[in-house]
């Protein structure tokens, strides 16, 4: 039973890694909190789902997802952010809750209100040993899950433009100096960022057999807390941070049954760790 838990707080926590990166990637540089994010990870689940139905390969439907989000979140940055940047980081953050809001209405009208079935088959996947069992859906989303992250952490220190990535983290003025194209980065931030959370979505959508309009409105809040628990603008501090609160939810909820709303324990786990550490599990001040 603890060990079946476990595995679940492992396949949750994954997804949580995939949507918060990217929110924590662009406050990363930006500084600002990019809530349409959870737009993003929307349009991802809606793109994967279409893809399946047009062509019936879920790995093609990952694909699709991930790159109509990457494309949704460059055109985002290009045209919403870039021109607000000279204004106080209120302006930034009106603009995001706008366009989340907007995109949410816009899925509702294109798609309708309902929820539509993502039944993909995902084949003989499934593990079990004596009690212990990961389904079909989960080895799926660890799986994909893994691959992404590794991919992702090469790319960051084995790079030049993950090198570049990680200097504009730390100071974008500096990194300028010394010859960074930082709007370049501050693209390939997103654009990366974006395809992670398009991925979510889809496996999301796998995961429950299904996506709706505001399927992204509960990560949207979780996400937020998820990075701050991490630190903001910590890439590590996040994926911890993700773990942590899958656990964190598996562990009340699952196994000692505490009636709580399981959605509220991210923010329980972020102000619980903020009166200790301020500045998050890995953040610095």
């Amino acid at each position: 039973m603890l060990l079946q838990q476990l595995a679940n707080a492992i396949a949750v926590g994954s997804v949580y890694a995939l949507i918060s990166l990217g929110l924590t990637m662009v406050y990363g540089i930006l500084r600002i909190l990019h809530v349409a994010h959870a737009g993003i990870y929307t349009l991802g689940a809606y793109v994967g789902l279409a893809s399946f139905h047009l062509i019936g390969n879920l790995w093609t439907s990952l694909a699709a997802g991930m790159a109509g989000a990457a494309i949704a979140g460059y055109l985002v940055e290009r045209f919403l952010y870039m021109p607000l940047l000279h204004l106080p980081r209120i302006a930034p953050l009106i603009v995001s809750i706008g366009l989340f809001t907007a995109m949410e209405e816009t899925f509702r009208i294109a798609a309708g209100p309902h929820t539509l079935a993502f039944n993909a088959p995902i084949g003989p996947w499934g593990v079990s040993v004596g009690a212990f069992r990961l389904t079909g859906t989960q080895v799926l989303i660890l799986a994909v899950t893994f691959v992404i992250l590794i991919v992702f952490w090469l790319f960051l220190t084995r790079t030049r433009a993950g090198l570049a990535m990680r200097a504009c983290s730390q100071d974008a003025e500096t990194a300028s100096a010394f010859g960074v194209n930082v709007g370049a980065i501050i693209a390939m931030n997103f654009l990366i960022g974006s395809a992670m959370a398009g991925a979510a979505g889809v496996l999301i959508g796998v995961y429950d057999n299904q996506v709706w309009p505001t399927m992204g409105s509960i990560p949207a809040y979780k996400a937020l807390a998820i990075v701050v628990l991490g630190g903001l603008g910590s890439i590590t501090g996040t994926v911890l941070a993700s773990f942590v609160v899958g656990l964190a939810e598996t562990f009340f909820i699952g196994i000692l049954a505490v009636p709580f709303p399981r959605d509220a324990v991210a923010f329980l786990a972020m102000i619980l760790v903020l009166m200790f550490r301020p500045y998050g599990l890995l953040g610095k001040a």
